[in-house]
C-alpha cells in the first residue's frame, strides 16, 4: 500500500495505490491520520483509482477515517474508483457517506 497526498485550492487529495487489507491498514491507519492531522484544506478527496484490492479490514480504515473528519465538520469524498472499489462501495452503501464525485 502507497499513499501520496497533495493539497490544491483547500482541497487534500489523496491517493491510495495497492491493496487496502489486513496488512497494510495498520500503517495506512496511521499514515491518513498524520495527513488529516495537517492544516490548510477544507475537505478531502480519496483518489481509488490505483486501489488494485479492498477488503473489509480496509473499508473499516475508510469508515474511521470519515467518523474522525466528521467531528471536524470535514467531508470526504472519492473519486476515480477502480471497479473492484465501486463494487465494494455500492455493496456496502459507502457512498452514502462518502459520496462520489467526478
Amino acid at each position: 500500500m502507497q499513499i501520496r497526498n497533495r493539497i490544491y485550492n483547500n482541497t487534500l487529495y489523496v491517493i491510495l495505490s495497492g491493496d487496502l487489507d489486513e496488512h497494510s491498514a495498520r500503517d495506512a491507519r496511521l499514515t491518513l491520520d498524520e495527513i488529516f492531522e495537517g492544516e490548510g484544506f477544507n475537505q478531502i478527496i480519496i483518489d481509488l483509482s490505483e486501489l488494485d484490492f479492498m477488503d473489509s479490514t480496509g473499508i473499516g480504515v475508510l469508515i474511521g477515517r470519515y467518523k474522525k473528519m466528521k467531528d471536524k465538520n470535514m467531508p470526504i469524498y472519492i473519486c476515480n474508483p477502480s471497479t473492484h472499489a465501486e463494487k465494494i462501495f455500492k455493496m456496502t452503501g459507502l457512498y452514502d457517506i462518502m459520496p462520489k464525485i467526478s
